[in-house]
C-alpha cells in the first residue's frame, strides 16, 4: 500500500518546527485580513534584477531599430527617442559603446537631401537573429504548451490577445506568435477579432490533460517515483535570512500549509473570493505563472492586468508579502516585481527556461562588443603614450643652443 507522505520540501520542515510549540493551537484558520507581515529587502534577488538592466536597455534599442522600415534609422531620429528608450546618454554614444549591434553609414532621408548618419544591424546581430529563429523553432512544442497552460488557467479559457502581446517578453513568446504559432495550431487556439483593433481574444479550443499539471504537482510526482512513497503536492517555503514571523502569523502559516493544494488548472468558479481555499488557489496560480515566466519573475502591475482572467481579487498583490517564504516582492527600480524564491540561488537562476538560450546568446554578443571596444580604447591609449614618449625623446636629443656667442 502506498503511504501518504508530506512533500519532501522545506515547507514540511516549517510545519514540523511549528508543531513543537503546542501553544500555537491546532486546526485554527485565522482571518488573514488582520495579519501583517513586515517586508524585508533581499539584496541578492534585487541584484538579479539590477544586473539585467543594461541587457534590457540594449534589447529595447534593438527592437526599436528592427521595427523601422528596412530595419534602418537615421541616427538623429533615434536621438529624439532617447526619453522613450530610457537612454541616459546620446544615441551616438550608445552605438559606439555597443559595436556588435549597429554600424553607422551615410545615406539620404530624401532623394535630394544631404547625407546624414544612419544605423543598421551589424552582420553579427543578423546572425544572432537567425539563431533566435532556430531556438524558437526547436522549442515550438514547449511554447505551445506554455500558451495552452495560460489559457487553461483563465476564466472561460479566454484571454485578451492584446494582453498576451503585452506580456510576450515575460513568458518568452516570439513577436509573431499570434500570427505564426496560433494559426499553426487550430486544434488548440482560436483567435477572435483583430489584434490591431484592440478588441481581440485568444480562446482555447481543446483541453490537453498532459498540460493540466502544475510545477508543484509535477515535482510531487517526481519525488513519488524516486521514493516509492506518495508525496503530497505542496509549496517550497524558504524564509529569507534574518526573517522572523510573529506568533499569530506562524500559526496561520502552519494551518495554511496543512490545507490541501488546489491546482491552478482546477475549476474554482464555486469558491468564494474571500475563502481560505481561494487564498490557496491564488498562491498556487501565481506560483504557476511565475514558473512559466522566462526569468521566474514578473512585474506586479503586469500580473494585475489579468485580475479578471485569473479571478484575482483587487488585493491579490498582498500574497507576495504574506507568503514571503514562497515569493519575494522586489522594489528595485521603483517597480514592484514578484520573484519566485525557489527558482533562485542567491542572484542566479537555478530553474532555467530553455528559451533563455536566446538571452544567453544576446549577452555573449554584447560582451564581445564591449570587449572589442575595451581593447580598441586600450590600443588608442597605448598609441598616445608611445607618441608622447617619442616626442619627449626627440626634445631631449635636440642640441642646446648657447645663450650668447
Amino acid at each position: 500500500m502506498v503511504l501518504l507522505r508530506r512533500s519532501l520540501t522545506s515547507s514540511y520542515e516549517i510545519i514540523k518546527s511549528l508543531k513543537k510549540n503546542p501553544s500555537l493551537g491546532i486546526g485554527i484558520i485565522r482571518s488573514i485580513s488582520s495579519l501583517k507581515v513586515v517586508w524585508k529587502k533581499d539584496t541578492r534577488l534585487d541584484e538579479a534584477i539590477e544586473k539585467d538592466k543594461r541587457y534590457k536597455q540594449c534589447a529595447r534599442v534593438v527592437k526599436e531599430v528592427l521595427n523601422e522600415p528596412g530595419q534602418v534609422i537615421p541616427l538623429r531620429y533615434l536621438e529624439k527617442r532617447r526619453e522613450k528608450l530610457r537612454l541616459t546618454f546620446k544615441a551616438k554614444s550608445f552605438v559606439d559603446m555597443n559595436p556588435s549591434l549597429f554600424e553607422i553609414y551615410y545615406d539620404r532621408i530624401k532623394p535630394k537631401s544631404d547625407l546624414v548618419q544612419f544605423i543598421r544591424p551589424t552582420p553579427r546581430l543578423r546572425a544572432f537573429l537567425d539563431q533566435e529563429e532556430r531556438i524558437y523553432a526547436e522549442n515550438e512544442p514547449f511554447l505551445v504548451s506554455k500558451l495552452c497552460k495560460l489559457l487553461m488557467m483563465a476564466k472561460d479559457k479566454v484571454i485578451s490577445a492584446d494582453k498576451l502581446v503585452h506580456v510576450k517578453r515575460d513568458f518568452g513568446f516570439p513577436n509573431d506568435f499570434l500570427v505564426n504559432l496560433v494559426q499553426k495550431y487550430p486544434n488548440y487556439f482560436r483567435l477572435k477579432g483583430l489584434p490591431e483593433q484592440g478588441n481581440s481574444f485568444l480562446e482555447l479550443v481543446s483541453w490537453n490533460p498532459d498540460f493540466a499539471k502544475s510545477t508543484i504537482e509535477l515535482r510531487a510526482e517526481e519525488e513519488t517515483l524516486k521514493t516509492g512513497v506518495r508525496v503530497r503536492p505542496n509549496f517550497n517555503v524558504k524564509l529569507p535570512s534574518g526573517f522572523f514571523l510573529r506568533k499569530e502569523m506562524r500559526e496561520w502559516t502552519r494551518d495554511w500549509l496543512e490545507q490541501d493544494y488546489i491546482s491552478p488548472y482546477q475549476d474554482v468558479s464555486h469558491l468564494d473570493q474571500a475563502s481560505k481555499e481561494m487564498e490557496k488557489r491564488t498562491v498556487g496560480l501565481v506560483h504557476e505563472l511565475l514558473s512559466l515566466s522566462l526569468l521566474k519573475r514578473v512585474p506586479v502591475p503586469t500580473l494585475g492586468k489579468f485580475c479578471d482572467e485569473f479571478r484575482f481579487s483587487n488585493a491579490f498583490s498582498t500574497v507576495f508579502t504574506r507568503h514571503s517564504g514562497i515569493f519575494y516582492l522586489s522594489l528595485k527600480g521603483g517597480i514592484k516585481t514578484a520573484v519566485l524564491r525557489e527558482a533562485y540561488k542567491d542572484d542566479e537562476l537555478v530553474v532555467r527556461d530553455p528559451l533563455l538560450a536566446i538571452k544567453d546568446n544576446f549577452l555573449r554578443l554584447l560582451e564581445d562588443g564591449w570587449q572589442e571596444r575595451k581593447d580598441k580604447l586600450k590600443l588608442q591609449r597605448e598609441q598616445v603614450q608611445k607618441d608622447r614618449d617619442l616626442l619627449l625623446a626627440g626634445k631631449s636629443n635636440e642640441p642646446i643652443e648657447p645663450l650668447c656667442d
